[in-house]
């Protein structure tokens, strides 16, 4: 698809000068005009669109925020309710920000799962998908530090504990990860510092994650767009010009998702924040629960799954490395699902069995949300260990035996004929059914 002869035709001597220099026209017109789009895609494939805005919206608002945010310990706290109470219009820029970060979160697992359902990290996008990931690490380090600036307790707090968990390293080598640490704080102690530094990070990253989403678009329009079947586009009926087609179905996802936004930020904004974090930090006074944001809740149940005693299993001074490195792997190992997957068919609109593995992975990550959000005591450490334990099977156990021995159903022939099956059938002749593609 990205060798495709261009159509774009400049319509004025100025638009012909231009195009001879540097055709800007002429690759957004192939990119975003004309580009083949698959004629059966469903309103989970908006969410790249949604997720474009969001991008969009959360550096807009956020480089107007930084204008008027002071990142020092003792300035911190009173800026954010300076701009909340005296900037002009300051109340809903903070509340498009904060709400915005739960929004781009809600939003990327949908995109994600919705890849999982119907095999999009599968050849020729295993380029598009690991950058996919890389753009997750982007988006939760941005947010971790961005939860640092308000200064309140939960901010301090919870900078406290994810740091600490470097030291972790200091079983491997003796005083690496004490070393990080303190890196990590500018000090001995989380302050104003690192506070400020991590204030520089959180302006600076998302210019980086824009380079990447870049980039992802790129790969997108190379590979071209995966769809429900999980097929190629193989003639010139299994697809349909992006616009005005594709932009106007995207163009209502968007708008009733921004309803769904407009209500959290002028509605209840602090509805998915944590109250402990109005309080300024103090750092003599140590909140009774320590917990993240929501989206990070999954994560941090698998880091906290792993006691002194894991299932039974001892593992001593190791927990806490154990725990550190699983947090990080239950988002890395999401890279390694086109290989880890050996199924010939893409969708599982057409895999029975892995199916009901991928709904039950869903749940999964749920439950982990729901354990994260509750005390590492008694039956919810247990719980979490049990879940942590079905997370990682879904990649290293479901993915490569199922595919095996599982038996797809018939695919349709092509994209036409699967969107006119839906319509009744006309015009399709009898048994006209195929085997799975070879790749």
């Amino acid at each position: 698809m990205g060798g495709s002869t261009s159509s774009y035709v400049p319509t004025s001597r100025w638009g012909k000068w231009l195009d001879e220099r540097l055709p800007i026209a002429r690759l957004m017109n192939d990119s975003f005009v004309d580009f083949p789009t698959p004629r059966n895609l469903n309103y989970l494939w908006t969410f790249g669109g949604i997720l474009t805005v969001c991008l969009i919206a959360q550096i807009a608002t956020g480089v107007v925020l930084a204008m008027h945010y002071q990142p020092s310990d003792a300035a911190a706290f009173n800026s954010i309710e300076h701009i909340r109470r005296d900037v002009n219009y300051g109340w809903m820029l903070r509340n498009l920000h904060a709400v915005g970060a739960s929004m781009f979160f809600f939003a990327v697992f949908i995109h994600i799962f919705r890849g999982f359902y119907y095999g999009s990290y599968k050849a020729p996008r295993e380029v598009l998908w690991i950058l996919g990931v890389i753009i997750l690490l982007l988006m939760m380090a941005t947010a971790f530090m961005g939860y640092t600036l308000p200064w309140g307790q939960m901010s301090f707090w919870g900078v406290t504990v994810i740091t600490n968990l470097f030291s972790a390293l200091d079983t491997i080598y003796n005083g690496l990860g004490t070393a990080v640490v303190e890196w990590l704080w500018g000090g001995y102690a989380v302050s104003g510092v690192t506070l400020n530094r991590f204030f520089a990070l959180h302006y600076l990253l998302p210019f980086v994650l824009t380079g990447v989403v870049g980039l992802h678009i790129w790969a997108l329009h190379v590979a071209g767009q995966n769809n429900p079947t999980g097929l190629d586009i193989k003639q010139p009926s299994d697809s349909v010009p992006m616009h005005p087609y594709a932009t106007a179905k995207d163009a209502v996802g968007i708008f009733a998702f921004l309803i769904l936004f407009a209500w959290f930020a002028f509605f209840i904004p602090d509805y998915l924040g944590h109250a402990d974090n109005y309080v300024e930090a103090n750092p003599l006074v140590t909140p009774p629960h320590i917990v993240p944001e929501w989206y990070f809740l999954p994560f941090y149940a698998i880091l906290r799954a792993f006691t002194n005693s894991f299932l039974g299993i001892p593992l001593g001074q190791y927990a806490k490395l154990c725990g550190v490195i699983a947090m990080f792997s239950a988002v890395i190992i999401i890279a390694f699902a086109p290989w880890l997957d050996t199924s010939r068919v893409r969708s599982a609109k057409y895999r029975p069995i892995f199916k009901w593995f991928f709904w039950f992975f869903v749940f999964t990550c749920v439950a982990l949300g729901y354990l994260g959000s509750k005390p590492a005591e008694g039956v919810y450490v247990t719980a979490a260990q049990i879940f942590t334990v079905c997370y990682f099977l879904f990649f290293l156990v479901v993915m490569p035996v199922v595919g095996l021995i599982e038996t797809p159903k018939r695919l349709p022939r092509s994209i036409t004929e699967d969107v006119l099956s839906k319509s009744g059938g006309a015009g399709l002749p009898t048994g006209a059914h195929a085997a799975p593609e070879a790749r």
